[in-house]
């Protein structure tokens, strides 16, 4: 055999993958005389599925058969599964690992236009889980495996596995109305079946490449034909916080389309006036070059990019125009409105087809034909006398209208919280504070005093107020200094008072802000945590790092206008009576991307007491003159 394969003139790497099929075929008696390495890569890939195999779940609702699959991906019991098998499952629903225990599981977040859920398994803090890879690296002619239940095979609860190869990447497949859109998919010729739906497609280093979802089985006999579509583990990782705030999540929109010109260039086609897209300076005619940090080459590219990021984030867009490139940063729009969001996902008008029981019915609908759960299998007799812990449950599964899950919400926005607290006691600055310093890089002086019922702003000989409540709109369409202001006054409120008081609060998860003018790449840019709040008659929205620093505070005024944009820096320790406050000395008020007003912060005054900036000893910070 080795003389074989050393006077035939292969390529190493087809030598590798004819030894590895052999190592497949052979008995064991041939194999002993094998290749050492073959063996050794055989071994590794049994150890390799093993391990996944052990991360990935059989999904089951409570009542009725059927099911599908997920992966857990944190120790604590987070896990992806695709939305039509939730949206089936219910909001409480059971899995089973290969450990051969029942777990009860509950809906987190929900991702109707992608197809993707974020449930929670309960009763463990040590689930085994498998790491989510970048599926920018993904290549075609690569090996990959599937593993799930098709057709409730894992009656054991041992996940079956199915190898095969990446046969496309960056793949399009056409939503069902305006939900369950495959955008910048994987496709494989691993065996995907019915039941396989919302199970993982793994690398051989054991690493999720993506969520299994779709298959081509139309007028197949719901049998897999080699043609299999999984959601690009990329996806997940951009819509998984905003999935772990329970709430119905929604994807992004431009405001503008695009089309290819006969020359084969990508142009801006049509662009509505009122989205952010066109206020940054976008126009048609544009030839897009890049999106989101990704070369456009084609529409279809342009799509797929577009369709795997979730709504208001901004990203970063290059065009050519007039032969000179531009970049702009443009904040994405949302698909659906919030109401049209939860009329689609309301069980009262599911756009999942119901299960057919029996024969299945040639007319069936495309998009029940392309889905791959196991609707029709029967529930294996195991499962049916597991019994759930519904007092658990009851604790972490909690109903409000446009949330999948509205304890979730509430415990993220507690963790924020409670981080905010870590910056100092502010509650016990309930009167006014009082900001001095200069305009970065000039002698100007400029004090701004925030409290209850009004602010004041002192710039040289210049003097603005703002009286706080209703019309804060109004002052936000000025443009002008003032409006810190308005944004110095939610600070003091969220600080003073917590989430829960300032207004009617949400967690919408991580978005990327750019903290630096010069920041243009979606990759440079941090996400920290976004908590929203209805604030007199606007909206406002403070993005607060893990450590509790608020760094951008976002102000709303109407619909189709910039926002009032707030960027906090330079943290510092002040001291103020016997309190020690961590508070920014910089910041700069910014509409749309075009700076008003840039401050340095060198005394403050918290309430009653004068604060003193302090080095982290607690020491007088003498730099600093105080």
């Amino acid at each position: 055999m080795r003389s074989l394969i050393r006077k035939t003139r292969w390529s190493p790497g087809f030598s590798r993958l004819f030894l590895l099929t052999l190592a497949c075929l052979l008995p064991d008696s041939v194999l002993h005389a094998a290749d050492p390495d073959v063996l050794a890569a055989q071994q590794k890939r049994i150890e390799v599925m093993r391990t996944a195999s052990a991360a990935t779940i059989s999904v089951f609702g409570l009542e009725g058969g059927g099911g599908g699959s997920g992966v857990v991906i944190t120790p604590d019991g987070y896990a992806l599964t695709n939305y039509h098998v939730s949206s089936a499952a219910g909001d409480h629903m059971r899995c089973s690992l290969n450990d051969g225990k029942v777990y009860d599981a509950v809906i987190v977040g929900i991702d109707a236009v992608g197809d993707l859920s974020l449930i929670k398994l309960l009763g463990r803090e040590d689930f085994p889980t498998a790491p989510l890879a970048d599926s920018n690296l993904v290549r075609v002619g690569q090996w990959c495996f599937a593993a799930g239940n098709p057709f409730v095979l894992a009656s054991n609860r041992q996940p079956s596995v199915s190898l095969g190869m990446v046969s496309g990447v960056n793949r399009y497949q056409y939503p069902a109305g305006t939900l369950l859109e495959y955008a910048d998919c994987i496709q494989t010729d691993a065996a995907i079946n019915p039941g396989n739906s919302g199970g993982p497609l793994f690398n051989m280093a054991g690493e999720v490449i993506g969520i299994n979802g779709r298959c081509s089985f139309e007028k197949r006999g719901r049998i897999n034909v080699g043609v299999g579509y999984a959601i690009s583990s990329n996806q997940c990782k951009y819509f998984l916080d905003t999935l772990m705030s329970g709430r119905l999540v929604d994807h992004a929109t431009l405001g503008a389309t695009v089309s290819t010109d006969e020359s084969g260039k990508i142009l801006v086609s049509n662009i509505l006036p009122s989205s952010d897209a066109y206020r940054r300076g976008l126009r048609v005619g544009d030839e897009v070059l890049s999106f989101a940090d990704r070369e456009v080459r084609t529409t279809n590219m342009f799509k797929n990019i577009l369709g795997t990021l979730p709504k208001e984030w901004r990203v970063p867009i290059e065009v050519r125009r007039d032969g000179k490139k531009q970049s702009f940063l443009v904040r994405l729009e949302g698909v659906h409105s919030e109401k049209q969001l939860i009329d689609l996902v309301s069980p009262e008008r599911s756009p999942i087809p119901q299960p057919r029981r029996g024969k299945e019915s040639p007319e069936k609908t495309k998009e029940a034909s392309d889905r791959n759960d196991a609707s029709e299998e029967p529930v294996p007799d195991e499962l049916r006398s597991w019994a759930p812990n519904i007092s658990e449950v009851k604790k972490q599964l909690e109903k409000r209208k446009g949330f999948a899950n509205y304890h979730f919400n509430r415990t993220k926005r507690e963790e924020i919280w409670k981080s905010l607290q870590e910056l100092g006691d502010f509650a016990q600055t309930k009167s006014s504070w009082q900001l001095s310093g200069t305009l970065a890089g000039e002698k100007t002086k400029i004090s701004l005093q925030v409290s209850d019922g009004q602010g004041k702003l002192s710039m040289g000989s210049r003097n603005r107020t703002v009286d706080f409540g209703d019309g804060m709109s109004g002052i936000l369409k000025e443009r002008r200094e003032r409006v810190i202001l308005v944004a110095m006054r939610a600070l003091q409120q969220l600080l003073q008072e917590g989430p829960e008081k300032i207004g009617d609060s949400t967690y919408l998860g991580r978005m990327p802000i750019y903290e630096s003018t010069s920041v243009t790449k979606l990759a440079d840019s941090p996400r920290p945590r976004v908590l929203q709040s209805l604030w007199y008659d606007s909206k406002v929205r403070f993005s607060c790092d893990d450590v509790g620093k608020v760094r951008l505070i976002e102000v709303f005024g109407d619909a189709g206008t910039d926002p009032a944009e707030l960027y906090l820096d330079d943290y510092q320790q002040w001291k103020s009576g016997e309190q020690v406050l961590t508070f920014p000395s910089r910041m700069r008020l910014q509409f749309g991307l075009s700076p008003v007003l840039l401050l340095q912060i060198d005394s403050a005054r918290f309430g009653d007491s004068l604060a003193t900036m302090v080095s982290e000893d607690g020491k007088p910070n003498e730099e600093e003159g105080q």
